[in-house]
């Protein structure tokens, strides 16, 4: 706690929806330097947040998660998804509309993941702009 409290970035990290005290110190000491990485999807890639390639021929496939990377991080960010798709379930008025949406064509744990990316991105957004975390752009709310 007194690295979180000492550590901007750790307290920045620490309002997305998903990462909590915990992950937002995990990030803040593993990811050194974010600009490494071209864009959030490059970093959500790091992660093994994406899914792997099996295309041929001009078909393609799309397979599970790569699960490349540290797998530290990725659980993290699966875990936290998951607590905010029980959530949004349960309290479908105040959840995202696009997760709303996403939960009725995909499975739980699938919906999880794609959560868990789009907060890799928003991570990597942030730890490069250096700007605070915005709930109405990220996950705007039903009206």
């Amino acid at each position: 706690m007194s690295f979180h409290r000492a550590n901007e970035v750790s307290r920045r990290l620490e309002h997305i929806p998903s990462v909590g005290t915990n992950g937002a110190v995990r990030f803040a000491v593993k990811v050194s330097d974010a600009r490494a990485f071209r864009s959030g999807r490059d970093f959500a890639a790091s992660l093994g947040l994406t899914p792997k390639d099996h295309s041929t021929g001009g078909k393609t496939r799309l397979g599970s998660i790569t699960k490349a990377g540290d797998p530290m991080l990725r659980t993290t960010l699966v875990l936290g998804a998951t607590a905010v798709v029980k959530q949004a379930l349960l309290k479908p008025e105040r959840a995202a509309p696009w997760l709303l949406e996403l939960l009725k064509r995909k499975p739980r744990k699938v919906a999880a993941v794609a959560l868990a990316n789009k907060v890799a991105r928003i991570i990597w957004k942030m730890l490069v702009s250096g700007e605070p975390f915005n709930p109405g752009r990220a996950f705007a709310r039903a009206a």
